[in-house]
């Protein structure tokens, strides 16, 4: 079935449950206030050869506890903020950017992930700019010879084939979202914000300088954290961390996967599902919609944008957590 049939298809299944609401121009964030440079190459991210993503020493590389499953692409994120700053953490959410703050998350597929020194394919780099209280956001597509990404306003799908961890081939059609679907995702009341770099997804263990330490603790040594005790925050669980239960696991994964449209301030706000981690499970009515979310996950129609095949493991994880509530 041709995948806008089986969108529509789908989409009638949300309005019969009023599982979503109606796409509504009006709840998308309004444009850019800055003028997006027309080549990545301009913002000396990167340096070093063709699509090395060896990036710049005022850029802080960073990691999410769990993450947003994007069709199988590896991400690198990385933040830089003015010299003088810093960002403040307040809560488990998303802490406080100072103006001039950039985000950067570039997408790519390792030719053959069994072997990574055979490189890479780049697919494309997404900014968020912090200006005057506000977010922009830009997607740039990079060009075949891995070499710069041009500034796009526009969707558009290209296909690329990798070898999978076991040995596979694997050939997808990689969709580069629009402006409008990336305004979707990003938004709180209205305003664009980002999804991943919240407090509680930071405050994990990460690998540094060949030792481990919490990731807060690495952002405060690299000065782009003002000094905060992790203890004093939550922690998110990652979704594959067999260490952590069943319910941990799949809450954490509908938080990154579906919770920045399924909450009170997002695109989906007029659905009563909320998928916060933070949020009971009484009050997210993932028992009342558990029906819904099985079909709609195993239709590759939720998340409702941002990817185009099925995340199996994911699926199969929910899964196990919407039998335990029977």
């Amino acid at each position: 079935m041709p995948r806008t049939l089986l969108f529509l298809c789908v989409f009638v299944l949300f309005a019969s449950i009023s599982y979503f609401p109606s796409c509504k121009k009006s709840e998308i964030p309004s444009v850019d206030d800055i003028i997006f440079k027309p080549r990545l190459s301009e913002y000396n991210i990167y340096k070093g050869g063709a699509g090395s993503l060896v990036f710049d020493s005022s850029f802080v590389q960073y990691e999410l506890s769990t993450a947003l499953f994007s069709d199988y692409a590896e991400k690198q994120r990385l933040i830089k903020i003015p010299v003088g700053t810093k960002i403040n953490a307040l809560d488990d959410g998303l802490p406080n950017f100072p103006d001039g703050s950039i985000i950067v998350k570039t997408f790519y597929y390792y030719n053959n992930k069994k072997d990574t020194a055979r490189g890479k394919r780049i697919m494309e780099t997404r900014l968020l700019i912090k200006h005057v209280g506000k977010w922009n956001a830009a997607t740039y597509i990079w060009n075949q010879d891995q070499t710069d990404a041009k500034l796009i306003s526009a969707g558009r799908d290209i296909p690329v084939n990798w070898i999978d961890e076991e040995g596979n081939p694997r050939v997808i059609s990689y969709h580069v979202p629009s402006r409008i679907e990336c305004g979707m995702c990003h938004q709180s009341n209205k305003l664009l914000t980002p999804i991943g770099p919240k407090i509680i997804n930071l405050n994990f263990n990460i690998s540094y300088n060949g030792s481990w330490a919490n990731q807060l603790t690495y952002l405060q040594n690299s000065g782009v954290l003002t000094p905060v005790n992790p203890a004093n925050f939550s922690q998110l669980p990652q979704w594959n961390d067999t260490r952590y239960s069943i319910e941990q696991r799949a809450r954490a994964y509908l938080d990154l996967n579906c919770a920045h449209c399924h909450n009170s301030a997002g695109f989906a706000s007029h659905s009563s599902l909320k998928l916060n981690y933070d949020v009971s499970l009484s009050d997210s009515k993932i028992g009342k919609h558990k029906k819904a979310i099985d079909i709609l996950m195993s239709r590759g129609a939720m998340p409702l944008i941002g990817t185009t095949v099925v995340d199996h493991q994911g699926l199969q994880l929910v899964r196990e957590y919407l039998k335990t509530l029977d």
